[in-house]
């Protein structure tokens, strides 16, 4: 099956991108794998009539089933339609691993996909990026390439420490691959536990504003950018859960970096602690339901609440639909 993205109602990255950066603010990356975030999401972006970027990974699409995938992305545009305010969608592949993978994803229906050779050397990071944007640019694809290495764990993606982005590479990586916007690595990191105990939480601005200056009225984007929000992590800790150490980016900072040249900022894991904070609370005080749309229906509620809160508060793409 081979669909385009714009017959089912999906837009590419392009327009939004340009106005996030005329605006000062930043388009959210909310991941999802099942049906319970995906109304989340839409719910909540059309309540606060806000563009949103849908992000699924290799795991994720592999879990959801792609043909499924593709049709639960026609659902989410008809579900905002019927809401009552045709927010912009992007469906969008997070960290791509391969040319094949990124082309699968168009062929299914993705109009925004991310080739991840940030494991790469600088010279195989160009080559595999400009292929897969040669490719995708003909279909009317957006592109997003990576230049350093985040730490953490998120799905297939891991490493044990940090590179951060060399502002000297940007122009040339830029220039040589015609991506669309450009993942770097600032200081964010995958998973739950972002800054180790006794040090402070602190993006690098000194390098994402050299870069912004390399790379004037481009787009940027922040991976690894949940922060890890304490209520939610003293949710799980009290009710069975063991996160003990869990800390996030500060998301005045999240806020900061959004006035600038970072337009897209990336969310995945504090999707995940609200979503497990209210099942572990919700079958502790209800120990006889065994119906799964009731913890479901909890944590789709409190989803909706949290993006709600970051598209206002932290991102600013409130009112930008």
């Amino acid at each position: 099956m081979t669909v385009d993205y714009q017959s089912i109602g999906l837009v590419n990255s392009e327009d939004m991108f340009k106005k996030a950066l005329r605006g000062k603010y930043a388009i959210p990356g909310y991941n999802f794998n099942n049906m319970e975030q995906l109304q989340a999401i839409i719910q909540a972006c059309v309540e606060t009539k806000a563009p949103v970027i849908l992000q699924v990974s290799r795991g994720a699409r592999a879990y959801a089933n792609q043909t499924m995938l593709t049709y639960m992305a026609e659902g989410a545009v008809q579900m905002a339609h019927e809401l009552g305010y045709d927010i912009p969608i992007v469906l969008h592949l997070d960290h791509g691993d391969s040319y094949d993978l990124c082309m699968s994803c168009i062929d299914t229906g993705f109009s925004s996909v991310m080739i991840d050779g940030s494991h790469l050397s600088f010279e195989d990071n160009i080559k595999l990026t400009k292929k897969v944007v040669d490719s995708a640019h003909k279909k009317n694809v957006s592109v997003e390439g990576e230049l350093g290495v985040l730490a953490g764990i998120e799905d297939e993606v891991s490493a044990e420490k940090s590179n951060y982005t060399k502002p000297e590479e940007v122009e040339e990586f830029v220039a040589a691959t015609g991506v669309d916007s450009l993942a770097i690595s600032i200081g964010t990191s995958h998973g739950a536990y972002k800054f180790p105990p006794g040090v402070e939480p602190k993006l690098r601005f000194d390098i994402l504003y050299e870069v912004e200056k390399r790379l004037p009225e481009f787009p940027i984007v922040l991976h690894g950018a949940s922060s890890v929000l304490p209520e939610y992590v003293k949710i799980i800790n009290d009710y069975g859960g063991d996160l003990k150490k869990a800390r996030g980016v500060p998301e005045d900072q999240l806020r900061k970096a959004a006035d600038s040249a970072v337009c897209k900022i990336n969310i995945d894991t504090d999707g995940r602690l609200a979503m497990t904070a209210m099942v572990r609370k919700f079958l502790a005080e209800n120990p006889d339901v065994f119906d799964p749309r009731g913890y479901l229906k909890a944590a789709r509620a409190e989803l909706i609440a949290m993006i709600k809160h970051k598209n206002i508060n932290v991102l600013g793409n409130a009112g930008k639909a």
